[in-house]
């Protein structure tokens, strides 16, 4: 069972990883959030930030289904995220193991490309 502090500590144990201030959890790299407290909204009542539930950035609608149908004890979706690359997944549901996978996946999709590369990447290469 993970939490929101599990979400902080991994979250800003990736590198160039912004903590926006807000009522709950908001992450950022290259100025592009990729993992947030869910803002619930319900009709008549004001929006209540849920640090039970993250919302992870997934890249694309592929993604989005696959987690959403292979895994709905974990994942759900509302109405105001449709034809967004955006599920919610309930902390509580997941162990911290999984939440680092889900957590390291988001920050490399929305990491700019030399950063989510790695060190290595922009390394001369070696002839010798």
């Amino acid at each position: 069972m993970a939490d929101a502090d599990d979400v902080r500590r991994l979250a800003l144990a990736l590198p160039d990883v912004v903590e926006i201030d807000s009522e709950g959890f908001d992450f950022r790299v290259g100025g592009k959030g990729f993992v947030w407290s869910y803002p619930e909204r319900e009709p008549g009542s004001p929006r209540r930030i849920r640090t039970d539930i993250a919302v992870l950035y997934v890249g694309d609608e592929a993604e989005k289904q696959a987690l959403l149908l292979g895994e709905p004890e974990l994942f759900f979706t509302t109405s105001a995220y449709d034809g967004l690359p955006l599920v919610m997944l309930r902390l509580a549901q997941v162990d911290v193991a999984r939440l680092e996978e889900l957590v390291t996946d988001a920050w490399h999709m929305r990491a700019p490309d030399p950063l989510a590369a790695g060190p290595d990447a922009t390394a001369p290469v070696s002839h010798a």
